[in-house]
């Protein structure tokens, strides 16, 4: 980012200052370790630019501490979206309370002892105003300044606290770069003085896996149905693998809107900055999907954002290229790394594109990630998956290795390999799926002889394996990752068919599965599955003629929650019994064990996987943010 240098007066930069005494000298916290030099000289250079690994930092105050932002109009009338945005902390020219100037970063003046009766000060925000704050610690409050505020003398003598907000992330750094110049001038006299620092606002970062889980997020659908009640129980089974995983912290369920893809319409984020007291200020924020038809994001206002939580939500007038891209499971985060003259201390974003088509995510939402600085998104191909999102095929594990990390990637050869071993051996007539049936939903009938025999299932995997490898390609190309750091588990994809609903509405589901027509599970599908999404959104960029569309087969193991650095949460893979065992079960646990990991198995078939989708895409996590982002770890033993 460029240096603020131009902004200042002359030589009257802060070592000056100190040393003459008499001038104008401004401090800010430049080294990043909570504590304003006034003293000495730590938070004298580089005071007037701005770098990753060096300069002031403020945050944006988009929480709600005190809760005073309504969610509901006059007479409990629901507020549009951008009511329910424009209200935070920082909307207001107000410190509201203790917790508000927590998340004021500080700025001094350095004492001027020597000044007479008659000196007064001024300050103002030189850039960067219509998007930041600045306050005055005056008599033990905080006050905002105004182009009439005036220091005294006294102050002036014995050093004035300042504190600053910015008012919103960064956007688009072509409109706004995040810093702010806070400049001081001293008249005393004839004689002027004035000195300036520059902070950035905080950039906004997704989190990873190397961060260890605090609290799991979920959906908990209402109401009476056998859909509903599925989907609750397998809630109540999740909250329990969360104790067993050691997390203490008790789930956060969505309620209000009925959208069981917890994953797909928020990003947990944050902003942070080292606070007064050397310890790390950190702000959680919920990063609403590009999709202002998913009436579950409002949520995140309604009921999640509060103390050191706040809520972005972008606007992209155009029509979107491809609206289930839009859903964050189609943004993952690699963890930190540095390859081939690249660095990225917090971790890198990847997102899924279709290539086939040219369809993107909004580009409003890259662009917003992108002016971060910090985690330039990266562009999977996603065009051979009906959903299209990323943790379908790909996630980042813990490792006990120098870099920290591996790779873990659906293996679709892997998953054929078991059928024909399975076969091989004489257990061709072994039904497909252990999975039980339903009083309306007969279990599938298909036998691994059956599957083998399908005229898609062995060409559709076999085109899943060649895509997973084009993006393994990127992925180490762009990482330095080997083939030694990559865990591959076994998987199976396979084409949509359509069933129908009573009403006549056609349900993609896996090709082959079977279902009665009119089943409660269809109608449930219909209502609250990705296929829900995809019917009501069509992209207006279609496939490629020629590119199949896939979903999984057998629950995909890759689409888990890492609950812990040394424990995973997959979907029960339901595959064939084989001497009393299933055989995707022993493979995915064997996948995993190898490289350190304890899995357990949450069942998903009928509450996710059937409607596209996995136990990661209905749930999410929130995750320890208080590492700095601006140094990359070393080797993150302790974290996951």
């Amino acid at each position: 980012m460029a240096a603020a240098g131009s902004v200042l007066v002359g030589p009257a930069g802060s070592a000056f200052a100190a040393e003459s005494g008499g001038r104008a000298d401004l401090r800010a916290d430049v080294n990043r370790d909570g504590r304003v030099d006034v003293t000495g000289g730590s938070d004298n250079n580089g005071e007037d630019g701005w770098s990753i690994g060096r300069g002031a930092v403020y945050l944006p105050n988009i929480d709600d501490d005190a809760k005073r932002c309504p969610v509901t109009g006059p007479g409990g009338e629901p507020l549009s979206d951008a009511e329910l945005a424009a209200c935070n902390d920082g909307s207001d020219t107000k410190v509201n309370g203790t917790e508000d100037a927590a998340d004021l970063a500080r700025v001094r003046s350095v004492p001027q002892p020597g000044l007479p009766a008659n000196a007064t000060g001024s300050l103002k925000i030189a850039t960067g105003g219509r998007h930041a704050h600045l306050f005055l610690k005056r008599a033990g409050k905080w006050i905002p300044v105004t182009s009439g505020t005036r220091l005294t003398a006294a102050e002036l003598r014995s050093g004035v606290e300042f504190g600053v907000e910015a008012t919103d992330v960064v956007r688009d750094t072509a409109k706004w770069d995040g810093r702010a110049v806070v400049r001081l001038t001293v008249t005393s006299g004839q004689k002027v003085t004035s000195d300036a620092v520059t902070l950035r606002v905080a950039p906004l970062l997704t989190q990873h896996h190397l961060q260890n889980t605090q609290q799991v997020m979920v959906s908990k659908v209402q109401g009476d149905g056998p859909d509903s009640r599925l989907q609750r129980e397998f809630v109540t089974a999740l909250e329990k693998e969360v104790v067993k995983a050691g997390i203490t912290t008790p789930l956060v369920t969505f309620e209000m809107y009925a959208d069981r893809w917890a994953q797909d319409f928020v990003e947990p984020a944050y902003v942070s900055m080292t606070g007064p007291a050397g310890q790390r200020q950190v702000m959680r924020v919920m990063l609403r999907s590009a999709q202002p038809n998913r009436d579950a994001g409002r949520e995140l206002f309604e009921r999640v954002r509060g103390r050191d939580v706040g809520v972005v939500q972008v606007t992209d007038g155009a029509e979107p290229d491809d609206w289930s891209l839009d859903s964050m499971g189609n943004l993952e985060t690699i963890p930190p790394y540095a390859h081939g003259g690249r660095s990225f201390p917090a971790g890198r974003i990847i997102m899924g594109e279709r290539k086939d088509s040219g369809a993107r995510p909004s580009k409003v939402m890259r662009t917003l990630l992108t002016s971060q600085g910090l985690q330039d998104p990266l562009l999977l191909d996603t065009s051979w998956l009906g959903v299209g999102h990323v943790d379908e095929f790909v996630q980042f594990l813990p490792a006990d290795t120098p870099r920290g990390w591996r790779i873990g990637v659906a293996d679709p050869q892997a998953g054929l390999r078991l059928l024909r071993d399975a076969k091989r051996d004489g257990h061709g007539k072994t039904k497909m799926f252990s999975v039980p049936g339903r009083s309306d939903t007969p279990a599938p009938k298909e036998t691994i002889d059956q599957a083998l025999a399908s005229p898609h299932l062995v060409a559709d995997n076999e085109m899943a394996a060649r895509r997973i490898t084009a993006n393994l390609e990127i992925l180490k190309r762009e990482t330095g990752v080997t083939d030694e750091e990559i865990v591959r588990v076994p998987a199976l994809y396979t084409r949509n068919s359509e069933a129908f609903t009573a009403e006549g509405r056609e349900i993609p589901v896996p090709r082959l599965t079977r279902m009665g027509a009119g089943s409660g599970l269809l109608n449930g599908l219909g209502d609250h599955g990705q296929q829900k999404w995809l019917a009501e959104n069509p992209a207006p960029r279609a496939a490629a003629p020629a590119t199949v569309t896939t979903s999984a087969y057998v629950p995909g193991a890759v689409n888990g929650v890492l609950l812990g650095r040394d424990r995973y949460l997959a979907p029960r893979q339901w595959g064939p019994v084989v001497g009393g065992k299933d055989i995707f079960t022993e493979a995915v646990t064997a996948a995993y064990e190898r490289v350190g990991l304890k899995v357990s198995y949450i069942d998903d078939w009928y509450t996710y996987h059937l409607g596209m989708g996995e136990v990661h895409c209905g749930t999410n996590t929130l995750r320890d943010a208080t590492a700095a982002w601006w140094r990359r770890p070393d080797v993150n033993r302790d974290r996951a």
